[in-house]
């Protein structure tokens, strides 16, 4: 952590900030399969942090089927979530906290997500949480998507914040990766069944809920 200056916390949204992982799921697994596929949960956890486009690509490069529309399939899959999130939408165990506790120690609060703008929506106005950040960027858009690092290079600049300077938070190990290309500092919090792979070692830190954030903060400022 030493000589590392952080000035910037950036949360990913999807597993970070709302148990919404296995709303994405069910729904990829519900609409890719009536479409002839037989995905299964490792199926399509194993494209977590994609943006829903890339997921759809994704599968239809491995399993075409007729009358292909990515917008249609991304379409439906997006409302079903959205629509979760509207009725039983619940924030991780320590979300406040931790943006109250960044905001606390002086630092700027970004979202880098690959969530499009109607799930953000649905996550923030559920959690009631839009007050606390001061940036807002979405892969919607962009040519690629995580594990690309531009909608993390691009939240850094929207924070007026150099990128190696800021530290992500992320889920997924397709986030993780962009963060680290985007030259970040990261903590890696896995969903619990699947913590236990090598992989997350690509991270900075691991840890298994927000709560423990905090700690690791003051290690940094304290360094500084």
């Amino acid at each position: 952590m030493a000589n590392i200056n952080i000035k910037a916390v950036i949360f990913d949204m999807d597993g970070v900030l709302i148990d919404s992982e296995p709303a994405w799921q069910k729904a990829e697994m519900a609409v890719m399969n009536s479409l002839g596929l037989k995905l299964t949960l490792e199926d399509v956890e194993s494209t977590t942090g994609y943006r829903i486009d890339q997921v759809v690509d994704y599968w239809y490069q491995r399993f075409p089927w007729a009358n292909y529309n990515n917008a249609d399939t991304a379409s439906q899959i997006v409302q079903a979530v959205a629509e979760h999130i509207r009725l039983d939408g619940e924030p991780m165990e320590g979300v406040i906290d931790t943006l109250k506790d960044c905001r606390q120690k002086g630092l700027k609060i970004g979202l880098a997500t690959s969530s499009p703008s109607p799930i953000i929506d649905a996550v923030l106005t559920k959690l009631g949480i839009s007050e606390h950040f001061d940036a807002i960027c979405s892969a919607e858009h962009l040519q690629l998507g995580k594990p690309h690092p531009e909608v993390y290079l691009n939240c850094a600049a929207k924070l007026a914040v150099d990128a190696v300077n800021c530290l992500a938070i992320e889920d997924s190990f397709n986030g993780l990766i962009a963060a680290r290309a985007a030259n970040m500092q990261t903590i890696a919090i896995p969903a619990p069944q699947v913590a236990q792979q090598t992989k997350w070692v690509v991270g900075h830190h691991q840890i298994s809920q927000l709560s423990a954030v905090s700690p690791i903060l003051s290690a940094y400022l304290l360094d500084n």
